[in-house]
Formats: C-alpha cells, structure tokens, sequence
C-alpha cells in the first residue's frame, strides 16, 4: 500500500473536500480521487461519502484513521531516524490568521535557513480548533491565543507575544473612549473566540453595553470596516495591525489585564520535540 495514498486519505478528512486537500498537496482533484478510489478497491470498504463539493468519512473510514496517521506519522519519521539532531522531517504547524501574516512568515524564513531538512507543514484554524487537532495529535505544534483555562500537563507552552487592548476608530475625537463605545454602533471581536474575551471583560468591568452591529472573528475585516466608517472597535495590537494606522486611529486602552497572549503550545514528548525547539527559536528571533 502506498502511504501517499493514506496522506491523500488525511488530507481529505481534515479539509473536509477533494478539492481542497488537492490543493494542500499541490495535486489534481482527479489525482487525489484516484488515490482515495485505489484504497478502497484494496481495503473493500467505502471510505468517503459525497455529499455535493463536500466528502465526509464513512465510519469505516473513521475506523482505520488513527492507524493511518500512525503508519504515514512512522514513514515520515524514517528520515529522521538517521538524523542524530532530530530535525529532519515534516512539523505539523497550526497557526491562527494574524500570526500566519504576522509572526510566522519571517520565523520560517530563519527555520528554513537554520534547519533546511526540517519541512514546516502550515495549517490555519481558529485558537480553537487548532488546539483540538494538538489533542488529536493532527498537529505538533500551534501557534495560539492563550487559551482561558490550564494547560494540560502533556503539553508545552510559551509566550511568544502580549498585545495590548486598543480601541480602534476612522476619526479623532475628544470624548472619551467609553463614551463613544457606549454611543457609536460597535464591531465585535467575536466574544466565543479566545482572543474576544479580553474586549468582552473591558466592557463588563467598565460596566458598558454597546450596540453591536456584528460579530467577527476576522481582525484584519474589523479594521477594513471600521476604517470605512460603519462603526468602533476593541480589538488587540496584533502583528500587523500596522497597517492600518493610515485609515484607522488606534488609541490604547492601557491596562495590561486585557492583553491578548499569544502562545506556541507543543506536546511535551515525542519525536519532534527537536524541531519544535528550533522553531521555538526562530519564533522568538529579534526582526532585523
């Protein structure tokens, strides 16, 4: 049995269709449907059911996943077993969206120069989700918001960064920043995401209840639309937020209690522990 089969086969179930997991492993739709048609000629069960553009797994298919991230998870460690460094292979990196255009891009630059055998496989996702898939061991390393309750002892975590809250607006003014939030129509970090419990406690503790207009767990569209006038917003400094000061005005809220906390959580043992300290390294290397 070709293991790239099973890798299709993965790839499938985490992205949810056929076409998006072609184009995680740069192939052809009509590739990854002939590998996935392949095993199940050989295994004689049905391993996904279509359902429109989505593919769902059969709970067969559920059945034999474990053992097939085990078997793909093994071969890729082949190569690493003759590396006396540990650093050769693929690290399953989960990243949320302001760290995948923030912090990580220059990390891998270094990564990739430091440790050139080591392979970064990039996975996007909410704090969220991203965490369930270490649980699940989909993932070997995610570059988080701090999760609000104790890490698990089976896990590493590191502070790579603190972002200050900060209300953002499209104009200067000279009332107070509670007094607009609790007039002007208020875009909201989604308050079920992670980092939006920072916004949600400011609000509470300064005993404000704005008007809002919508929940987004998209930092970079809150700015796009509070730079265009539809409203104010609590949102933290992320890496990036940058540039926006040109179309937004952002004025610091100045209490550390409401920081966002961003996090590299890895598993505590295992046999990747190497390249998650190299990447560790990387992350927290000073920009030139």
């Amino acid at each position: 049995m070709d293991t790239r089969y099973l890798r299709s086969l993965i790839a499938v179930v985490e992205c949810g269709s056929i076409a998006k997991a072609a184009r995680l492993e740069n192939l052809t739709a009509a590739a990854v449907s002939q590998r996935i048609v392949a095993l199940e000629r050989q295994l004689g069960l049905q391993l996904l059911v279509r359902v429109g553009h989505e593919a769902k797994p059969s709970l067969a298919c559920m059945d034999l996943l474990p053992r097939a991230r085990g078997i793909v998870d093994e071969v890729a460690l082949l190569a690493s077993d003759v590396d006396a460094l540990g650093l050769t292979g693929p690290l399953r990196i989960g990243a949320i969206s302001t760290v995948l255009t923030g912090l990580l891009p220059q990390a891998l630059r270094s990564l990739t120069r430091s440790t050139p055998q080591l392979k970064p496989v990039i996975v996007p996702g909410t704090s969220r989700s991203l965490y369930q898939a270490l649980e699940a061991n989909e993932l070997d390393a995610a570059i988080v918001v701090a999760p609000p309750f104790t890490l698990a002892k089976t896990f590493n975590g590191v502070l790579l960064r603190k972002e200050p809250l900060v209300f953002i607006s499209n104009e200067h003014s000279s009332q107070s920043i509670d007094a607009r939030l609790q007039h002007c129509p208020y875009i909201q970090y989604d308050p079920d995401a992670w980092g939006g419990r920072h916004a949600v406690q400011y609000l509470q503790d300064q005993g404000l209840k704005p008007a809002a207009l919508l929940d987004l767990d998209a930092l970079e569209t809150i700015a796009l639309l509070t730079a265009q006038g539809l409203g104010v917003s609590l949102v933290p400094c992320w890496s990036g937020i940058e540039r926006w000061t040109d179309s937004c005005v952002v004025e610091p809220v100045g209490d550390e209690r409401y920081d966002r906390r961003i996090m590299l959580i890895s598993h505590a043992q295992g046999p990747r522990v190497r390249m998650v300290e190299a990447l560790k390294q990387a992350l927290q290397e000073k920009t030139p």
